[in-house]
């Protein structure tokens, strides 16, 4: 009976943690296989324990070339997203202009619409242009792909903005510059850099529409994508793995600093 009651007042933190443990899962395959030493080309099944690709985590040819790339699409392509998602949703949160209405529900389509979708609408536009497909084809195709997440995380932070800190800079004489980055900036810094995040990250994911855009640029997704149909290499293993730590231990770096500014605010 005390059992009972017990499951029954914490059920919902049970189901939260067999739905993490379950989402957790493949990183755990994944690592533990980086250190597998396959006899053949697959590396589906345990063998033998090694750190041979660890230590030689570029041995395969190509695979960090793509990764350099990957990494590089990422980075510009959420720097523009960034910069033109930011704008439009200040845009649509603070004026009042002709069409607006339209381009708040337009916003929508490039996240709800499949991406397989957006990657043939945006290869008829480059080969109708008569641009050569490759590095730059990818980048503005990263660029339209991500603007939309940004906007969405940009446009619900300016939402929640209190405008009278704004005209209470602006009665101190503080001029529209000075306003914007020591009062508006600060205040909407949380999505933008929520919009970033996730801009970067799919970027960095995405194959359908670099695979639609990209011609004979090969990023990180495609290369992991060709080595699956010939033998899939414990480096790429590896970098799965280096990337899942960097990212947890970005995430507690910023979770501690965040528990510090709480403490002395306190």
């Amino acid at each position: 009976m005390a059992f009972v009651t017990w499951f029954k007042r914490n059920v919902v933190v049970i189901a939260g943690l067999l739905t993490l443990a379950y989402l957790l899962l493949p990183n755990v395959v994944v690592t533990v296989f980086s250190f597998n030493r396959p006899k053949g080309r697959f590396n589906y099944q345990w063998q033998e324990f090694s750190t041979d690709a660890w230590r030689d985590p570029c041995g395969v040819s190509g695979l960090c070339e793509s990764l350099g790339l990957s990494l590089q699409i990422a980075f510009w392509a959420t720097l523009g997203a960034t910069l033109l998602g930011t704008m439009i949703a200040f845009a649509l949160v603070r004026y009042r202009f002709r069409a607006r209405g339209a381009v708040n529900s337009l916003i929508f389509l490039p996240m709800a619409m499949p991406e397989v979708v957006m990657a043939a609408s945006l290869l008829t536009l480059f080969l109708n242009m008569g641009a050569e497909l490759g590095f730059w084809t990818v980048l503005i195709a990263h660029i339209m792909f991500c603007l939309s997440f940004v906007v969405v995380a940009v446009k619900a932070r300016v939402m929640s903005m209190d405008p009278r800190l704004e005209q209470a800079a602006q009665d101190l004489y503080a001029g529209p510059v000075q306003t914007f980055l020591r009062v508006t900036l600060p205040i909407a810094a949380p999505g933008i850099a929520a919009g970033a995040l996730l801009a970067f990250a799919l970027s960095f994911d995405d194959f359908i529409i670099t695979n639609f855009n990209a011609g004979s640029t090969v990023t990180f997704p495609m290369f992991v994508w060709g080595s699956a149909q010939r033998g899939t290499p414990v480096q790429i293993n590896v970098i799965g793995t280096a990337m899942f730590v960097v990212a947890v231990l970005l995430v507690l770096v910023s979770m501690a600093v965040a528990n510090r500014r709480k403490r002395q605010k306190a």
